[in-house]
């Protein structure tokens, strides 16, 4: 057993037990990420100096008796689409690639006042943009269980991190699921807070009414630390909901005696056998334990991907427009104004970022707005009218997290519809703005299957109660892959 193998409770009381300091943890993450990270590619940026000098800080504190809180002391690394004040921000693009910030993300801030230490940025899909980290314009994050394999995305490098004993918990950014696809396919515990549980400040947007930061961690227990840590209001973010704060770990019963849960028929249809088998054995599991499920459906289902990447894209044709070569990034040579636009961005952007600022350009153009664009957001009004509708009698709704396993690197890369579709079950639940987990539920051929469980807006607790009974009484978030 290693230190990674550790919940963040057991890493705790460890250090305030005097058997670990700071300094041991920030040099094993360090270790590690130079014993393993050559083959995984899961970091864009170390911050092994600055992270060794915040260890030695936090160590005094905790000699002096003045640690605090469950995060002190402890390595997280961050995806590289949260602005951290001094540390290189790129979003995994060229066009960001000098791109220093000034100021830290809300969600950085509150780690620092946790006396969480990061470690270093994660790798990811360009912008956020795909689903398998291929976008990157620096490297391929590759999948521990399978180094042929994708990671998923675009929290890729997120997930990997945490699955290969690299990071001790990560923060990932989810828009139609990449949290929660990554954390499926490298088998770790991935969790999308409701939209506006979390505060924005400080992301690089991608689609603003979608756009949700979370936790990817080994376990459920650690996620709902985590997620303490960073919800909450936040006056800086227009978008951030005033609503109470519960205290999500004591939420984590291990009873669910009479939870009611909710399987939509759209979410097992094309889905590979041996993930639907795993899922069913994870529903097997849950009504042993005293839960009850029924088939429901979810009927605006088919026409989820369609609605969300007509929406986001449009949002980050918006979103987007800002990268001009002007205020900050990469700036072309150029003679003129327009040119230094053109040049700027045909340099910059790479070829997924430039297919969806055409498309939500397309979208959003006279003539062509309400044909497309208006009638995306009437059918993403039915998808949350499906959700109300069946939360009404259910506590949670279950499925899986993606429809197969983790794909080969290079097998879906030069076909974009089938690339999005790889979506299809998390799409939805990012269209209502709902709360999801995804834990590991199975392994089909030798690798990770997630199952995943949506609850009703605002309701982390019962997402995470359900999460954590199932985990405790399945042993599969415990395989490491052997690297």
């Amino acid at each position: 057993m290693t230190l990674f193998d550790l919940r963040l409770q057991e890493l705790h009381d460890r250090l305030h037990g005097k058997e670990l300091s700071v300094a041991d943890l920030v040099g094993e993450a360090f270790s590690a990420i130079k014993a393993r990270d050559e083959r995984i590619q899961a970091y864009l940026t170390l911050n092994e100096e600055g992270a060794r000098q915040a260890a030695a800080k936090l160590d005094e504190k905790l000699a002096k008796g003045e640690a605090r809180g469950l995060l002190f002391g402890l390595p997280v690394g961050i995806k590289d689409n949260m602005v951290t004040e001094g540390l290189r921000t790129t979003c995994a693009s060229q066009f960001l690639k000098n791109y220093d910030p000034i100021y830290d993300a809300t969600v950085v801030s509150k780690l620092k006042a946790a006396d969480a230490v990061t470690v270093g940025k994660l790798n990811m899909d360009e912008f956020a943009m795909g689903g398998s980290n291929e976008n990157s314009s620096f490297q391929v994050t590759r999948n521990p269980w399978d180094l042929t394999r994708v990671p998923g995305g675009s929290s890729g490098g997120s997930a990997a991190a945490v699955a290969s004993g690299q990071a001790y918990f990560t923060l990932g950014s989810d828009t139609g699921g990449s949290i929660r696809q990554p954390a499926s396919y490298c088998g770790v515990v991935g969790l999308k807070p409701t939209y506006g549980r979390v505060s924005r400040y400080g992301l690089v947007a991608f689609a603003s009414s979608l756009d949700q930061i979370g936790p990817i961690t080994k376990n459920v227990e650690d996620a709902a630390y985590v997620l303490q840590a960073i919800a909450g209001y936040d006056a800086k973010d227009s978008t951030s909901a005033n609503v109470d704060l519960p205290d999500f770990v004591s939420a984590l019963t291990g009873d669910v005696k009479g939870l009611r849960i909710a399987v939509p028929k759209e979410y097992l249809d094309g889905v590979a056998p041996k993930v639907k088998a795993s899922v069913m054995d994870a529903l097997a599991a849950l009504e042993s334990l005293g839960a009850t499920w029924e088939e429901v459906s979810l009927p605006h289902t088919e026409y989820a991907v369609a609605a969300y990447y007509l929406l986001a894209s449009s949002e980050a044709s918006s979103n987007l427009s800002r990268f001009d070569g002007v205020r900050y990034g990469v700036r072309a040579d150029s003679s003129n104004l327009l040119e230094l636009y053109h040049e700027s961005r045909s340099q910059g952007f790479g070829p997924e970022v430039k297919r969806r600022i055409m498309l939500g350009t397309y979208a959003l153009s006279s003539g062509y707005y309400d044909a497309y664009y208006l009638k995306a957001q009437k059918v993403r009004t039915l998808i949350k009218q499906d959700f109300d509708q069946t939360f009404e009698k259910f506590d949670v709704i279950i499925g899986p997290t993606a429809p197969t396993t983790a794909f080969p690197i290079g097998s879906q890369v030069d076909d974009p519809l089938t690339m999005y579709l790889n979506d299809i079950l998390t799409i939805p639940v990012s269209l209502a703005g709902v709360p999801a987990i995804s834990v590991p539920c199975g392994f089909a051929d030798g690798l990770p299957v997630g199952l995943q469980i949506i609850g009703k807006a605002f309701d982390e607790s019962t997402v995470l109660r359900t999460a954590h009974a199932f985990e405790i009484h399945t042993e599969h978030h415990k395989r490491r892959p052997s690297l």
